[in-house]
């Protein structure tokens, strides 16, 4: 008996540290991030290719009422003068912003406003990393017909 309340006592307070792990976490994504790298990976190959080019620009906020924001777009839009420039710019822009919560190595948004309609209602979890003021994005591995399976990296540095 005296055994099994101690590994129920373990079990609880491991339970707690690992709830404040993660709550730090959550707590170091808070604020802005500026956009340092977007790439490809093709799973087949390895290969990785640069989209959005190799001077994409963006960023990404993580607010304190759990709200996430980003906006990525390519290298070398131009200003639209007709409306096949304009559709065409949506291909080169990533936006979308919702309500976030954190679980372990990801966050998870459940998108309420986005450049693609498509998006709105859906949750899209992201898998990451943080190293100091460093901060690396990964998502799940998606069927992209011309590449097959691929994930998308992206790397933020915190705004200072």
């Amino acid at each position: 008996m005296k055994r099994n309340l101690k590994s129920l006592l373990f079990l609880v307070l491991a339970g707690f540290a690992a709830q404040a792990v993660l709550a730090n976490d959550a707590g170091k994504l808070l604020g802005t991030w500026r956009l340092a790298s977007y790439e490809m990976e093709i799973q087949a190959t390895g290969a990785k290719e640069t989209p959005f080019g190799t001077s994409p620009t963006g960023f990404i906020l993580f607010g304190n009422d759990s709200r996430m924001m980003v906006v990525l777009t390519a290298e070398g839009r131009k200003a639209p003068a007709s409306d096949q420039d304009r559709a065409d710019l949506m291909k080169t822009l990533v936006a979308y912003t919702g309500m976030y919560r954190v679980e372990g190595d990801k966050w998870i948004t459940k998108v309420d406003v986005s450049g693609n309609p498509a998006w709105v209602g859906t949750e899209q979890a992201r898998t990451f990393r943080l190293a100091g003021d460093r901060l690396q994005e990964m998502t799940a591995v998606m069927n992209r017909p011309d590449k097959g399976m691929v994930r998308f990296v992206l790397g933020w540095d915190r705004v200072k």
